[in-house]
């Protein structure tokens, strides 16, 4: 049995799919752009805050209530792929990323559930 100690090594070492996504109302077309280290996990804590009614932006929220989850898809922007040879901040990269994403497609008001001043 392995040591507590070499599973979470292991665990460093695993190489999960990271950059930005939206959650894309598909009836107004409103976007939540964030990034992530791990799509797979961040999807599914937005997934059960939000079908639980505990997500933190309350706008997206309520109209995940008001729609309902069907209306909502959630779509990858832009993958960062990682890479072996160099030593990289992927949490910094993936946080400008969805800043440029965000400042390109400006999801505030009736265009999405930020507000200005989100960065």
């Amino acid at each position: 049995m392995k040591s507590k100690k070499e599973l979470k090594e292991e665990y460093k070492q695993l190489k999960f799919k990271m950059g930005v996504f939206a959650i894309k109302n598909t009836v107004n077309q409103k976007l939540f752009i964030d990034g992530s280290t791990n799509l797979d996990a961040i999807w599914n804590r937005h997934r059960l805050q939000l079908n639980f009614g505990s997500h933190p932006n309350t706008v997206l929220q309520n109209e995940w209530k008001l729609f309902g989850s069907e209306n909502f898809v959630f779509e990858i922007l832009a993958e960062v792929k990682h890479n072996d040879t160099e030593e990289i901040d992927y949490a910094k990269e993936v946080k400008q990323l969805a800043q440029l994403y965000i400042d390109e497609l400006k999801p505030f008001n009736e265009k999405g559930y930020h507000n200005k001043t989100d960065g």
